[in-house]
């Protein structure tokens, strides 16, 4: 069984920072409805993915999965990259 599947949450998300070493920073977006209003409203989180090569830029959607903790802040990994930034 492969370690993809076993995970139990895939996102996809935008990279918004690569700065640190095997590390970016994906801001996921959702849209909720409001309970009484009936609104979308857009609600955003910031997560941190392990990228073992380093090969995510700003910009790049991607699709990332929960996994073990790596670290304090770092519990999901980048699965693949969706679509490349545009140059």
């Amino acid at each position: 069984m492969s370690e993809v599947s076993q995970t139990l949450h895939t996102v996809e998300g935008r990279v918004i920072s690569n700065k640190m070493d095997k590390t970016v920073t994906v801001l996921v977006e959702r849209q909720i409805k409001h309970a009484l209003y009936g609104k979308y409203l857009r609600r955003s989180t910031k997560l941190h993915a392990h990228d073992e090569s380093n090969a995510c830029k700003e910009g790049d959607l991607v699709r990332i999965a929960e996994c073990r903790p790596l670290s304090k802040s770092k519990n999901w990994r980048v699965v693949e990259v969706v679509a490349r930034a545009a140059e």
